[in-house]
């Protein structure tokens, strides 16, 4: 399997190239699966947390290009992985005390935009789940505002007699979405967060 420079598994990551994604996933899945292991996880859980350390990564550098020049790629990786397991044990009430340490990592890069990144991102999964769960005309509907397409297109796209009824729609369907949201236990728990 080919090899990549730190520069390249960043550019690969911004440009979402497989092969990249391939070798990251190779390379590194192990030591995250072996550490969420060992410290009350499974599996799963390994996967979830590395696929969302990527994300938060792809994030972070789409904020700041120059996130790897003072550190290995390896160690902000595995910083993110044990951040976000650490959060994810603190959730389920595990004492991060016991933690067993079989990770490299930095304390330097549990800063508070790392803070916030993750908690976009917890929050968009929570939205995304439940926009998801609307039927599809809501989700049409909800789409259309969104991109700002006037209530009256709206109307005529999804063959409604009245831009009135278009409007009484639409707010139907943002009243269950924002319900089903405040409903969720992940949601009380992002507020706690939040605090």
């Amino acid at each position: 399997m080919k090899s990549y420079s730190d520069l390249q598994i960043q550019k690969g990551i911004l440009r979402n190239d497989n092969l990249v994604l391939q070798y990251i996933y190779k390379q590194f899945f192990y030591k995250v699966n072996s550490f969420i292991k060992k410290n009350s996880g499974e599996e799963e859980d390994a996967s979830d947390i590395f696929q969302e350390a990527i994300i938060v990564i792809f994030r972070k550098l789409k904020e700041d290009d120059s996130l790897f020049e003072n550190r290995p790629f390896q160690t902000y990786l595995f910083s993110v992985c044990r951040f976000l397991w650490l959060k994810q044990l603190e959730s389920r009430r595990i004492e991060k005390e016991k933690v067993s340490e079989t990770l490299p990592f930095q304390e330097d890069v549990y800063d508070d935009n790392l803070t916030e990144l993750v908690l976009k991102n917890e929050r968009y999964s929570l939205y995304q789940r439940h926009f998801k769960s609307l039927s599809t005309d809501c989700q049409k509907i909800m789409q259309m505002f969104f991109e700002k397409i006037p209530l009256k297109q709206i109307a005529q796209i999804m063959g409604y007699k009245s831009e009135k009824y278009a409007k009484k729609r639409k707010y139907k369907c943002k009243e269950l979405l924002i319900n089903r949201i405040k409903q969720d236990a992940d949601y009380k728990k992002i507020l706690e967060d939040d605090t």
